[in-house]
């Protein structure tokens, strides 16, 4: 098994208890003993926990990428026994899904650096696929059986929860002793909490990325956790919700072999095919709200998948490629921070519907969505590049112009002397 391969392995084990909460949201619903406030709360409590997201990158460059992704495996575990042994306290719900949140935020940034560091070599950006496309299926993969076990086995509340166990159990003994990538060995412990700062510097970062951020996960929880609720599904409830949510996730994990083609035309194509799939699938799911339709549930549920997968991908590559090798997980961390906010769509949702139907927040979202295109379009950052690899691990700034008005390209010096060894090398 290629090392990265490892690690991908735990990405996904931790993707997975992540999102098994999605399609049991039904089962605790009707079961009484938690009000839907106390569920939805539950539900968001996760969102809380990821903010350790910022703290996990110095820890893990001190303790080591292998000690960190140890523990997290563990903490995941931890997360799915709270709620096994909670059943429907809401005390239990809400702790479990909180440390499910810190688990992931603990994995995801380091996870998606080492990773890219694993596949240095490849082709420019597979290290930012490849850490997507392990989350997409652990994010898909686990509220499609959930809700599967949910729907047709006794214990709801249990069953679930004891797989992921069981899968965690499994993993964690491919990534325990994996290779370490050379950042953990030559890097410094400052170097993870400058690269949470110093992406902000980049403007491409700023305009483009920052703004289309919380579209990543607000399109999936839209269609997990909004549109479910207001249309629930025909026949088997808890199943078709997992399946929903299965379907979701696993239209982004398809969208993203998608994205290296979109790539090799430009870096802004996959933003730009991920927003368009974006505007699209809001408008399906107002379409679903205003009919009460189950039926147009699916198509809403693939565009918003895919809006999900190729922003996933287009915010990954774009910060491999601004950030140096030494700043790539703090600045990652900043990506998912930003992303994670999309879990505030289901209260925003719920929120305005008080005061408008509920088909009208979508609309509102699929017209900025849609605006979001031309304008991010048009932001010309100095720091960008041709393709996905430009600027990788040096800052890039336009200069003067040389003979026949063609610019030079300036690399400034950079903090840490082994990159500097390196590239001089090159």
């Amino acid at each position: 098994m290629k090392p990265w391969m490892r690690v991908a392995l735990a990405m996904f084990a931790v993707g997975w208890g992540a999102n098994q909460f999605s399609p049991l949201l039904l089962v605790y619903r009707r079961g009484g003993a938690v009000s839907e406030s106390a569920v939805t709360m539950a539900f968001g409590a996760y969102a809380l926990g990821l903010i350790p997201a910022l703290l996990a990158v110095p820890i893990a460059r001190r303790c080591g990428q292998v000690r960190t992704m140890r523990a997290v495996l563990a903490l995941s575990a931890v997360a799915s026994l709270i709620l096994v042994v909670g059943g429907e306290r809401i005390w239990a719900l809400v702790l479990g899904r909180l440390l499910a949140g810190v688990a992931s935020g603990a994995a995801f940034g380091p996870g998606t650096a080492w990773v890219k560091e694993l596949s240095d070599g490849d082709a420019p950006g597979a290290g930012a696929r490849r850490a997507a496309m392990a989350l997409s299926v652990g994010f898909g993969g686990g509220p499609l059986v959930a809700g599967a076990l949910a729907q047709w086995l006794s214990a709801p509340e249990v069953v679930p929860y004891l797989v992921h166990i069981g899968l965690t159990a499994c993993v964690a003994p491919l990534v325990w002793n994996a290779p370490t990538g050379v950042t953990s060995a030559t890097g410094h412990d400052e170097a993870g909490l400058r690269g949470l700062g110093a992406i902000f510097g980049h403007r491409g970062f700023r305009f483009q990325v920052a703004p289309t951020a919380p579209l990543v996960f607000g399109a999936a929880t839209t269609s997990l956790a909004v549109l479910p609720a207001l249309v629930p599904p025909h026949g088997p409830s808890v199943a078709a919700s997992g399946g929903l949510a299965g379907l979701t996730l696993a239209s982004g994990a398809a969208a993203q072999p998608l994205a290296r083609r979109m790539s090799k035309r430009s870096h802004h194509a996959i933003r730009h095919w991920g927003l368009a799939a974006g505007t699209v699938g809001f408008l399906l799911g107002a379409v679903t709200i205003r009919l009460h339709d189950p039926v147009v549930l699916i198509p809403a549920a693939i565009t918003l998948g895919a809006c999900y997968g190729l922003l996933m991908v287009a915010g990954l590559s774009r910060v491999e490629a601004l950030a140096a090798p030494n700043e790539l997980a703090g600045a990652a961390a900043v990506f998912y921070c930003l992303s994670y906010l999309g879990f505030a769509a289901p209260y925003l949702v719920t929120a305005v519907g008080h005061w408008v139907p509920p088909a009208v927040p979508l609309i509102c979202a699929a017209c900025v969505v849609a605006a979001l295109i031309p304008a991010t379009a048009l932001v010309r950052a100095p720091d960008s590049g041709s393709g996905p690899s430009a600027g990788r691990g040096r800052s890039v700034r336009r200069g003067t112009e040389g003979p026949a008005g063609t610019p030079t390209v300036r690399r400034e010096s950079h903090p840490d002397p082994a990159w500097e060894r390196k590239t001089s090398c090159a």
